[in-house]
């Protein structure tokens, strides 16, 4: 056999071997087909052994044997290599199903743009945060959940950083679907390839949960901020009260306080005049008073005014009105009141351009606000008429009226006097004289009237009764005393009768007027007059009272005095006492009484006035 035919037909056997061994540790079909390939080769070879006659007719063959046998071998590096290959694309796939597992799984919701911002992908969690499902947003721009709270200015920055390659992260106010808000947390961030973006990433969380809880945080902290500042405005307020010691430093301060405190710009106070009603500012703060003047004609624009809302219903009126530069709306403000029992001091008017300023505060605050300074007014207003030396007399002509006394006078057809005021119930207390009338028949009226809750009687002399009645707060005497006024005569006869009032020549004797004409419209001023008060001090009171007793009524008082008759228990009788003066305890009784009967004259038998 010729050597080159043993070497093609050993290369080929040893083809057959190598291929049948990778076939069997690769499973690989195409070794399965190198193999028969190669036996039907070395088939071949064999065949032709006997009918060759030289071997360099096989030496095509023999080259051939030998190429094959390097592809196999070559076949076997091929598929190690694709093996590798097959092992890294797996491990890249199972990566990328773990990432889309993740990413499909993920809370947030996570889209992917192009460069113009076209959703190419969105993962489930889409719908959570948008309310569209996920194929309903491909191919769609994020604009679509745009809610119109961020202006271009703010869109215009975001894409400006995002397309210099730089990651963005900030909150998004979004519209759902179904229309609501919704507060987002959003990262987004370019991809890039050598510099250049590919696409856009963005990652979305609602947050709208804890969005809304720092805003309700936000707005108790500004409703305790108010409320603080509020309540300290008051505080001042009341502070300032107790020192004030006339009308005016009231009006003053209070405008003064309010004006000054960082919510409130302007503060005024002022009246309305009783016969057309037109107002009239009396102090201010924040800015002078012909400055007011546009802003008061726009705050009576309408009908019935805020003033008179106000003050008839004696309730505090928040409104919007032009401010002090004539914009309309651009004012907020509120009226209040300041009426104590009845009796109408005007108004106080606090004026601001924070909207939310009165949203957080309570109605009662101001209306209670309202009654204490009107309170003060009144305190002051009657310490002054108490301790004034010069006073303004008013006398009034009184026809009808309805007032409890007077209606008595009228239902009884006798005259009613008023001679003292006071007691432990204030002004509801009134001694009063009643002529021409029975203790019988007034007590009969008393008791059908609601107006007089209840009427004692003390005595009756020469055809006139002295009667102890408890009146309602409806009285002419109680509207006196709320602006300060005393009464010196109280007198009505049938349907007609006098008052006679004094008030401290520096109150506000317009008022006074003002409010008992509001009040009974049978009452008509007659006459006003000035005069100075007498002053009685406690040396001339003692000295008119001496040069009134008697020697002997002096003695029986002054021996009664120190001798304890006056006590309780009595540290002497009569009888005793009488024994040290050495005279009857019949006489002693006769000077002591006469003593007293002086004293008490002096004490009480003066002006009417309110306790």
């Amino acid at each position: 056999m010729n050597w080159i035919i043993a070497l093609s037909i050993g290369l080929r056997l040893l083809g057959v071997g190598y291929s049948i061994m990778l076939l069997a540790s690769t499973r690989d079909r195409r070794f399965g087909f190198l193999t028969l390939l190669l036996a039907f080769m070395t088939l071949r070879q064999l065949l032709t052994v006997r009918t060759a006659t030289t071997g360099i007719e096989e030496l095509p063959g023999l080259i051939v044997s030998g190429l094959t046998l390097l592809t196999v071998y070559y076949l076997s590096e091929y598929i190690d290599e694709e093996d590798a290959v097959k092992a890294q694309l797996q491990s890249a796939n199972e990566r990328l199903r773990g990432f889309r597992k993740a990413i499909e799984h993920a809370g947030h919701a996570i889209f992917l743009t192009d460069p113009e911002g076209t959703i190419e992908y969105a993962n489930p969690a889409v719908e959570t945060v948008t309310g569209y499902e996920p194929d309903e947003v491909i191919g769609e721009n994020p604009r679509l959940w745009q809610s119109g709270k961020h202006d271009d200015e703010f869109y215009q920055g975001l894409w400006e950083q995002i397309e210099s390659g730089s990651v963005w992260e900030g909150e998004l106010t979004n519209r759902r679907k179904s229309g609501e808000l919704c507060w987002i947390d959003a990262t987004i961030a370019p991809i890039t390839e050598d510099g250049e973006v590919e696409r856009y990433v963005a990652i979305e969380r609602d947050v709208t949960e804890r969005k809304e809880r720092e805003l309700r945080i936000e707005d108790q902290n500004e409703r305790l901020t108010l409320l603080n500042n509020t309540n300290e405005v008051l505080r001042d307020v009341n502070r300032e009260l107790v020192a004030a010691s006339t009308r005016e430093e009231i009006e003053s301060e209070v405008c003064e306080q309010f004006a000054s405190a960082e919510l409130f710009d302007v503060a005024w106070t002022g009246g309305r005049g009783l016969v057309d009603g037109t107002v009239s500012p009396r102090s201010c703060a924040g800015t002078d008073i012909d400055s007011l003047d546009g802003h008061i004609e726009g705050l009576c624009d309408t009908d019935p005014t805020p003033i008179e809302a106000a003050l008839d219903s004696s309730r505090p009126v928040f409104t919007e009105t032009d401010d002090l530069a004539g914009t309309p709306g651009e004012a907020h403000c509120v009226v209040v009141p300041l009426a104590y029992r009845g009796a109408e001091y005007g108004v106080l008017v606090v004026m601001t351009r924070n909207a939310d300023a009165f949203d957080l505060i309570e109605r009662d605050i101001f209306a209670e606000l309202g009654r204490t300074v009107a309170d003060a007014i009144s305190a002051v207003e009657t310490k002054r008429t108490l301790a004034a030396d010069s006073v303004t007399e008013l006398e009034f002509q009184l026809t009808g009226i309805d007032e409890p006394l007077a209606n008595m006078a009228a239902r009884l057809d006798c005259t009613v006097g008023v001679e003292y005021v006071g007691g432990s119930e204030g002004d509801r207390v009134q001694y009063v004289t009643v002529a021409d009338a029975e203790p019988e028949a007034v007590a009969e009226y008393v008791a059908e009237t609601d107006r007089i809750d209840a009427a004692q009687h003390v005595y009756t002399h020469e055809g006139r009764s002295l009667f102890r009645v408890s009146i309602d707060e409806r009285s002419i005497v109680a509207t006196l005393a709320q602006y300060g006024a005393g009464i010196d005569a109280l007198s009505v006869a049938g349907t007609s009768g006098t008052l006679v009032a004094h008030v401290a020549s520096s109150n506000d004797i317009r008022s006074v007027v003002d409010a008992l004409q509001t009040a009974y419209d049978g009452l008509t001023l007659i006459a006003q007059r000035e005069r100075e008060r007498d002053i009685q001090t406690e040396a001339g009171f003692r000295k008119q009272l001496a040069g009134a007793l008697t020697d002997r009524q002096r003695e029986a008082a002054r021996t009664a005095h120190f001798a304890g008759f006056f006590e309780w228990p009595r540290d002497h009788t009569g009888e005793e006492v009488a024994s040290m003066m050495d005279i009857s305890q019949t006489t002693f009784t006769q000077h002591l009484r006469a003593a007293e009967s002086k004293l008490f004259s002096a004490l009480f038998d003066d002006t009417v006035t309110v306790s």
